[in-house]
């Protein structure tokens, strides 16, 4: 998906924020939640007093995967595997571990969530749920 100028507006991001901060807490763990536009520039983001300090780049980085080629980042494991795709695992900010989706705003591609703190599987589960809520969701 190409990006577009489609953009996430800043009260948009902040309420994407609020609802990632709820979907981690009924999950049960503390997070860091980065928020980037369609060319994975930070929008938005916090991390929870009780959030380890990596999740900050963690998250940020997931973001910025997700809004890079429209795609969640649980998908880049199974790409890593084939030899064409896997010389991308050496670039700095892939970051091929869920938790990464992108935000899609009117059929377009607006930008990505990163949530880091839980297991890859309920930073993805909080990210989606999130943006389920505001209808953000592919």
């Amino acid at each position: 998906m190409n990006a577009s100028n489609t953009t996430l507006s800043l009260e948009a991001a902040q309420a994407l924020l609020g609802h990632a901060r709820s979907a981690c807490a009924e999950r049960g763990f503390a997070a860091t939640i980065a928020i980037t536009d369609a060319g994975g520039h930070l929008r938005a983001f916090e991390r929870a007093d009780s959030a380890p300090f990596l999740t900050a780049e963690v998250a940020m980085d997931k973001a910025w995967t997700a809004a890079s080629f429209g795609m969640s980042t649980h998908q880049w494991n199974q790409y890593m595997g084939e030899p064409t795709v896997a010389p991308l695992g050496g670039h700095p900010r892939l970051m091929a571990v869920g938790g990464g989706v992108p935000i899609i705003l009117d059929g377009q591609l607006a930008g990505g969530i990163g949530i880091s703190g839980g297991t890859a599987a309920q930073d993805h589960e909080a990210a989606e749920a999130a943006l389920r809520a505001l209808g953000l969701l592919a």
